[in-house]
């Protein structure tokens, strides 16, 4: 999912070279009180969401330089995830880790005494499904902590109405907050968008994004077993239900969508796209296996972000803006993978290169940096709204794929189904949002057919 020009990057790499291999998020959290150079610097992280992302983001916030961070708390839905993911980061933070087992949390309520661990002034890192993004960072909030989140922040207008009114919240209350579309900490693509603005290739005229691979993670599902909790088997399977992940699309996507959009600098104000189950016989996810988006901006221009996850497919994995004097070339493979160039011709034509960068730092790592550098030094820094529009950007274009029709933002906005009604009232003994029928298949989109949602709930019999 990396480039190979970002080695360290990868969190699924990290895991395996710690011996652990994970794929569910659920809760996490780091304390960073506000300090100066003269005064004691330390820093606590306390992880919520014990899965690939969780472990990851803890290994990148104990790696930044400086006063030593320390590990002091964690929590996740599955005790098998929390100890795996302890292990993983004891293999390589040894001396930075102390997570005794009463400040190891099991269940829906563990984010909360992970984040009670902390005082105010810490952080507090949240890898969960996004369903309880919302639930998390309220309580962040009035804990006073400041905040690392994973990407994607919504899937369904409820939580993004949410999210915008904790977003402004947290401005006004001086939190710090960093949020994983680590395409904006890419020092080669800030260079590239310093350009593009600048006039380097013009005006833009159209944008391309391509995240074509095959079978991903947990967005490809077989039926539930019909044994133990329904509702757990599918956050163990977050990526094939729209409810906890945003799906594929969301999931996968919105990398390429957040960068091309900041390219522009601009969001786009509609959608419109194709889309459909080809290959999806034994699987009873949500998704659809091929997406093509038509994003566009108030100025008329066009961004296509095509996605596929199809076995023998072309693999297609980059990023292009166009403009009327020349293309750039964004991310050359990955999500943010270098160099990141420019050209005089709507080609990649090596005659016709203008730039072409040569800065191959960690993005994962520099977002981390950012952030402890801005709340040791007490420097705003909150990333939230720009989270939570690049997230309905994401989720307008599956929106429109997925009911068949032109998805506005105000549409999007204005759309009243709620993906997990009453999430911060969960208990691991609580029903799943979404039942499968008799033959083990959920709700799936039907595109022209249900036109409003994007998929019609099954009631359990």
């Amino acid at each position: 999912m990396n480039s190979p020009h970002f080695p360290t990057a990868s969190r699924r790499a990290f895991l395996k070279a710690a011996g652990s291999a994970a794929a569910v998020s659920a809760l996490a959290g780091i304390k960073i009180p506000y300090v100066h150079a003269a005064e004691d610097s330390s820093i606590e992280v306390a992880l919520v969401g014990c899965g690939g992302r969780g472990t990851g983001a803890a290994d990148n916030a104990l790696s930044v330089s400086g006063p030593p961070l320390k590990l002091v708390a964690m929590a996740d839905v599955s005790q098998k995830k929390l100890e795996g993911s302890l292990q993983a980061l004891n293999a390589q933070h040894a001396a930075k880790i102390d997570v005794p087992a009463d400040r190891q949390f099991v269940g829906f309520d563990g984010f909360k005494h992970a984040m009670d661990a902390l005082k105010p002034g810490g952080v507090a890192i949240f890898t969960t499904p996004l369903a309880f993004r919302w639930v998390h960072f309220q309580y962040a909030i009035e804990k006073g902590l400041n905040v690392f989140m994973e990407k994607p922040l919504i899937a369904d207008a409820f939580s993004a109405k949410k999210m915008y009114a904790l977003a402004e919240e947290s401005v006004k209350k001086d939190l710090k907050v960093g949020v994983g579309l680590m395409s904006r900490h890419s020092k080669a693509m800030i260079e590239l968008h310093d350009r593009v603005q600048g006039g380097e290739i013009g005006d833009i005229i159209l944008m391309r994004g391509y995240r074509m691979a095959g079978p991903l993670a947990s967005a490809f599902s077989e039926k539930w077993p019909g044994t133990g909790s329904e509702l757990l088997w599918q956050i163990s399977r977050f990526h094939s239900f729209l409810w906890a992940s945003g799906g594929c699309y969301s999931d996968f996507y919105i990398h390429h969508i957040d960068h091309c959009c900041w390219m522009k600098d601009a969001w786009p104000v509609k959608a419109q796209a194709v889309g459909g189950r080809h290959y999806r016989y034994n699987y009873v996810d949500q998704n659809f296996d091929s997406y093509g988006v038509e994003y566009t901006f108030a100025d008329n221009t066009k961004f296509l972000m095509d996605g596929r996850c199809m076995v023998g497919a072309v693999p297609m994995y980059n990023s292009f803006a166009q403009g009327t004097k020349g293309l750039a070339v964004i991310s050359k493979n990955g999500d943010c993978g270098t160099p990141s160039s420019t050209y005089s011709s709507q080609s990649v034509d090596k005659d016709k290169l203008i730039w072409q960068s040569n800065d191959t730092s960690n993005p994962y790592q520099n977002e981390w940096d950012t952030l402890i550098s801005a709340i040791r030094e007490n420097r705003p820094h909150n990333e939230v709204k720009r989270g939570v529009d690049a997230s309905v950007t994401t989720s307008l274009g599956r929106m429109a794929a997925h009911t068949g029709q032109e998805v506005t933002w105000d549409d999007f906005m204005a759309c009243d189904q709620v993906f997990a009604p009453d999430v911060d009232k969960l208990t691991l003994e609580s029903p799943a949002f979404l039942h499968c029928d008799a033959d083990g298949k959920y709700p799936v989109p039907q595109p022209g057919i249900s036109k409003k949602y994007e998929y019609e709930v099954v009631k359990q019999a």
